[in-house]
């Protein structure tokens, strides 16, 4: 029921900002997909976008500057590739994000399905929501 919920005040988060006038390209990519089971039937270099839980960080001294993420949704799990360039763009997210969205390409190499990140939204604000009341009370 979790990630039902985070569905659901991510769908209104949405909302919000298309009722301000922004660009409906911008807030809105061409699939949105939970992690994990899903994106098995997805064709390679689609460009998705994957929302969930960071449950891991890994910057190997020996991967050059990419990060590796894994986001976890009540699905499964997602392996997200986020190369330095972009790392330094999206630095906070990445670093201090405890939700993340992530839009980019997927890529399968050697039976292991990544999303090559392109664009990365910390929505851990989210999270705090989750926990007030449906009145608005926390």
């Amino acid at each position: 029921m979790f990630v039902l919920d985070v569905y659901r005040l991510f769908t209104s988060y949405l909302n919000r900002h298309f009722n301000r006038g922004q660009s409906h390209s911008l807030l809105a990519p061409p699939a949105i997909l939970p992690g994990g089971r899903t994106i098995g039937g997805t064709a390679e270099g689609a460009r998705i976008t994957v929302a969930g839980l960071v449950i891991l960080r890994q910057r190997p001294g020996t991967a050059k500057g990419v990060i590796f993420l894994t986001l976890e949704d009540e699905t499964g799990i997602v392996n997200v590739i986020v190369w330095r360039k972009l790392y330094e763009q999206f630095r906070r997210a990445v670093i201090s994000g405890r939700m993340l969205r992530v839009t980019g390409r997927l890529q399968r190499a050697h039976s292991v399905t990544h999303v090559i990140a392109e664009q990365i939204e910390d929505i851990s604000e989210m999270l705090d929501l989750l926990l007030q009341s449906p009145s608005g009370q926390g």
